[in-house]
């Protein structure tokens, strides 16, 4: 795999940084380095400005094909903006769950009337989405769906409930898979819904989270409504679309991310140099294992990315959500013995420094977005061959 960028890459890199020099001035400034995770809640209104600002220029939605509002990029430049966005500190995009994962989902399995609807606003960021998942009980078993749909008329009625639903509160619509054949079960009889958020059967309840956060919510659904046309696919194939979209979730933003984390294992080797834990040998040693770690996750995401570029899906996929949350999890760690006792205590009305709600949310790495153990055992059976692990059948 060839990891050099081409000149004419090299030259969309200037104009990507030149752009951001230029536009993130003045009033945008000051949102340099808000949002991310736990701290969606900082500057939303001005982050989401910001977001549509992009928009306006041309910034949002760039690897979608032109006839659908995008700009066509070839991967390695819509990478390459991610990595300059991330190194200029911008803010953190409100739109990602509409850009990264529906809108891509539905340029693959929508209807025309459904991307002439949604996709527009979608590249505008004039409506917002969140993504209804996960369920009590089964959190990272997504085939394990209790919530209920019915086809009544020229409606669809939802009952049921999501839960670690990210950013429900702020979204206008959220998709939907939920079980729309009774008597169905496992991956079975599922659909694929677009379900509007501001009618009188949906309930969002937060939860708040360690960082005293309100990141992710509850949802519960009490005879909400939705068109019987905003189904995505065929009724009773929601499986094969909630998983096209799971597939785009390991997108090129990962490699911002990554950028994202070097910045903050920046901030752990400033604290380390600053309270002078960095002379203790083993934090230099883990430091610098960090580094390395850092190293190994960029170029496993360029292989991955080059994978799916080549028209493969290897293995490489299945194992990038165990590796970054790891290594996460671990400089949250880090951060604590760096900071050591001054790392125990906390602000007035607990207020946390960026060090404390790293480790504080980093803790939930390894949960989120699929569990360690869940991650494993997709490795095992579907990439390693091995035998199914002995399960018991969930109940409709």
């Amino acid at each position: 795999m060839d990891l050099t960028y081409s000149a004419e890459d090299e030259a969309f890199r200037a104009e990507v940084r030149e752009w951001l020099a230029d536009h993130l001035v003045g009033e945008w400034a000051a949102l340099r380095g808000t949002g991310g995770n736990g701290r969606d809640h900082e500057s939303y209104e001005g982050r989401l400005a910001w977001n549509r600002y992009l928009a306006s220029h041309g910034w949002t939605c760039l690897g979608w094909p032109e006839e659908h509002g995008g700009r066509g990029l070839p991967l390695f430049q819509q990478v390459i903006f991610h990595e300059e966005y991330a190194r200029a500190d911008a803010p953190v995009r409100i739109n990602h769950l509409g850009e990264e994962l529906l809108g891509p989902t539905l340029i693959a399995h929508g209807t025309s009337a459904q991307k002439e609807r949604f996709l527009p606003k979608i590249v505008a960021v004039e409506e917002l989405w969140c993504q209804g998942y996960s369920e009590p009980g089964a959190g990272s078993d997504l085939a394990g769906v209790r919530t209920r749909a019915r086809l009544d008329g020229d409606r669809w009625v939802v009952d049921g409930q999501k839960v670690w639903t990210s950013n429900a509160h702020l979204s206008d619509w959220c998709f939907v898979v939920c079980r729309t054949e009774p008597g169905s079960s496992r991956h079975h009889g599922l659909s694929y819904l677009l379900v509007p958020m501001a009618q009188p059967g949906v309930d969002v309840r937060p939860i708040q989270q360690l960082t005293g956060t309100s990141e992710f919510n509850e949802v519960f659904f009490d005879g909400a409504v939705t068109a019987a046309d905003l189904v995505v696919g065929e009724p009773g194939d929601g499986w094969k679309v909630a998983m096209a979209t799971l597939g785009f979730e390991r997108g090129v933003s990962t490699i911002g991310q990554q950028v994202g984390f070097a910045r903050e294992l920046e901030m752990v080797e400033d604290a380390a140099r600053a309270n002078g834990t960095i002379d203790d040998p083993g934090i230099a040693a883990r430091l610098a294992q960090a580094h390395v770690g850092l190293e190994v996750l960029r170029l496993h995401a360029l292989r991955t990315l080059s994978a799916y570029d080549s028209g493969s899906s290897g293995p490489e996929a299945s194992v990038s959500k165990l590796l970054w949350a790891r290594w996460h999890r671990d400089l949250g760690e880090l951060a604590m013995d760096v900071l050591g006792l001054a790392g125990l205590t906390t602000g007035e009305d607990y207020a946390l420094d960026r060090l404390q709600s790293l480790y504080l949310f980093s803790r939930a790495d390894t949960i989120y977005g699929g569990s360690d153990e869940i991650q494993r055992n997709i490795i095992a059976e579907r990439v390693l061959g091995l035998p199914r692990e002995s399960r018991r059948e969930a109940r409709a």
